[in-house]
Parts: structure tokens; sequence; C-alpha cells
């Protein structure tokens, strides 16, 4: 098990009513939830501690041991969380927007943008940035880590796919050029985090987005 280390800055304590009969998963949510929360003020997943999880949740730290074994247990729970959001935003933006896939590539492309921006921390953290387990070291193995994110991938690929069949995408591999559009949007949202005074053009992502899927000029 992870030895119990102390945060650099102490969250403040909270009181945590027991929970009743039957109610033991909402305490491993709880965890979740509050690591995510000190992720969100620390921006560096080296404040998520068994301690600092524990003081924040209101309970004491030994009680976490049988729903995580160690910290990096702790963050493949908050990392799968956040990819599950993801995937949920991007499901809900695809069906709110329409018929027209082109104009569905567009929403679900420029939704996965506004998650990276409006959750930094947790956007980093989701893609290595921040977290990066050692296997050796740690009670995870790489099939824990080997499908992360592949349904947010498959939403990618289908909404192409759906353009290559409306014939507004000349993709002849919609997988494979999904996953060069996912390495565009990456990159955009990482450099938009760290280069935040370069003037990017308004319409970049929009750029990032025809070029990389293919897509046919509307107005030809």
């Amino acid at each position: 098990m992870e030895s119990i280390g102390t945060a650099a800055s102490p969250p403040p304590k909270r009181t945590r009513a027991r929970n009743r009969r039957g109610e033991g998963g909402r305490l491993r949510e709880d965890i979740i939830a509050a690591a995510v929360e000190l992720l969100d003020e620390a921006g560096d997943e080296r404040a998520i501690t068994l301690r600092s999880v524990a003081r924040r949740v209101g309970i004491a730290a030994p009680s976490i041991y049988p729903h995580f074994p160690d910290q990096p247990a702790i963050m493949l729970a908050v990392v799968r969380r956040e990819f599950a959001e993801l995937r949920n935003s991007l499901h809900s933006v695809a069906e709110k927007s329409g018929t027209d896939p082109r104009q569905r590539l567009y929403a679900v492309s420029n939704a996965y943008l506004d998650f990276a921006r409006t959750h930094p921390e947790r956007y980093r953290t989701m893609f290595g940035g921040l977290w990066m387990p050692d296997l050796g070291d740690s009670s995870l193995t790489e099939a824990d880590l080997a499908t992360l994110g592949d349904e947010t991938m498959r939403i990618l690929i289908d909404t192409l796919a759906d353009c290559v069949a409306a014939g507004q995408s000349t993709s002849t591999d919609p997988s494979g050029d999904a996953v060069a559009l996912w390495l565009g949007l990456h990159g955009l949202a990482h450099q938009r985090a760290v280069s935040r005074v370069f003037p990017w053009p308004e319409d970049i992502g929009d750029r990032i987005i025809a070029a990389l899927a293919h897509l046919n000029d509307p107005d030809a």
C-alpha cells in the first residue's frame, strides 16, 4: 500500500456523516470527487495523497483502503470519471446538433476543445501531462490504462464516417483520419493552454477540423 504522505498545503478538514446501510458506494464517489477538487485547486496530482483526500472527505485515511489500495488507483478513477464526462458531453452535443454530418463533426470537435479549455487540469491529467503512473510501483496494470478514451474516439470515428457516407468528406480511412483529427484537436488544446498570448486565428479550430477530416468545400 502507498505510505500516507502529507500535502504541501492541507485543505480544510470536513466532518462526514457515517453512511447508512447499503450506502458504501457513496464513500467511493466522495473520494473521487474530493480528488477532483484537489486537482482543480492545485493543478498538480501530487497534491492528491491519501491523507489530503481523507481530510477533504472528512474520514480517517485508512478508511480509503477498502475502496482504493493506493494513490494511483484514485487517480485512475479520476481519469476514468473525466473520460466518461467528456464522452457524455460529446454524445449530447452530437445528438443535439441536427442531421447534417458536417455540422455535427464541427460541433463534436469544438465541444472537445471546450472541455479542454474549461477543465485544463483535468484534461492534462487525462492525457498524461500531470499523471504518469509507474506501473511497477502501483496496483495498476497496462490493462487498466489500455482502453482509456476509446469511447470518445469512437464518437469521432462514427461522426467522420457519417460525413463520408453523406459525400461531405473524401476520407478513405475514417478510423485513421479520426485519430489524426484527435491529434490535431489535442495539439491545439495543449498549445492554447501553454501559449495563451499567441494571436490564434479565430477560425483555427475549424481549419484543423476541415483539413484533417478531409471535408469538402460546401460552397464548391
